[in-house]
């Protein structure tokens, strides 16, 4: 489900559910957190990469678990809550390197890293409108900042696809390579990070990330509880059983709210 690997003071995290596309269950949230945690508390980590196995980052929330699911007292109990908090508070360099299709959660993952690199044939997609649901991930906020508000607003309205170049043109990225390329070249800079003092990356990690802090917090609390509401709603179970069944969801006679 994750492999960990850690040499010369880089972790390097890859996600390795490729029969699923390393789509995130609750499982796969809670064993990267706990990796990140980890690391954050290891004397002998300074920088980590996070990757995916196969031809996928990741295809974002596993629908088979949004189905159904896990609830307490009627709000549902996840992983994904745990694992944004300790992503945005994560203090040591984060990479992604993002080899295929990146959808969902392995799209809006990538503004909370400090440098993402991108195989040239890899995809992106945030595709909330069309599961009915709306941004997770503080992406209301982030993607706005790293994109600019329209192109975001487009993104974010259509679900449209965005190729690895245009990730780089709009800043979500900062290098387009060649896929055979993509983890030497990542693992390159995340060594020459690593070779720095851990204190000085922690203390610019934390000054890079007060500016956004409370942004990111206060869209976390917002965007919880839209998921809340529309999760399991009209909208989002036409777009699951829509896919499920390999159609176009139709959501034309659906409620407006």
């Amino acid at each position: 489900m994750l492999q960990t690997h850690d040499d010369q003071r880089v972790r390097t995290l890859t996600l390795d559910r490729p029969e699923a596309l390393n789509a995130f269950d609750t499982h796969l949230y809670d064993a990267v957190r706990e990796a990140l945690e980890d690391a954050a508390s290891s004397s002998d980590i300074a920088c980590v990469v996070i990757t995916g196995a196969g031809r996928a980052f990741s295809a974002g929330q596993d629908l088979a678990e949004m189905t159904s699911p896990p609830r307490e007292n009627g709000r549902v109990v996840h992983g994904f809550p745990a694992f944004l908090r300790t992503v945005s508070r994560f203090e040591k360099p984060l990479i992604a390197a993002v080899n295929g299709l990146a959808v969902g959660i392995g799209l809006t993952l990538l503004p909370h890293c400090d440098l993402v690199l991108i195989a040239e044939t890899a995809r992106l997609r945030a595709p909330f409108t069309v599961l009915g649901v709306a941004p997770e991930a503080a992406s209301s906020a982030l993607l706005p900042e790293v994109m600019g508000r329209q192109r975001a607003a487009h993104a974010l309205f259509t679900s449209a696809w965005i190729s690895a170049q245009e990730a780089v043109d709009a800043g979500i990225a900062w290098r387009c390579v060649p896929l055979a390329d993509l983890m030497p070249e990542t693992l390159a800079v995340a060594r020459e990070i690593a070779a720095m003092p851990i204190v000085s990356l922690v203390e610019t990690k934390r000054l890079l990330l007060a500016p956004r802090r409370d942004a990111v917090d206060a869209a976390l609390i917002r965007e919880d509880a839209v998921f809340q509401r529309l999760v399991g709603a009209p909208a989002n179970l036409e777009a699951i059983h829509a896919f499920m069944e390999k159609r176009v969801p139709d959501f034309r006679h659906l409620p407006p709210g």
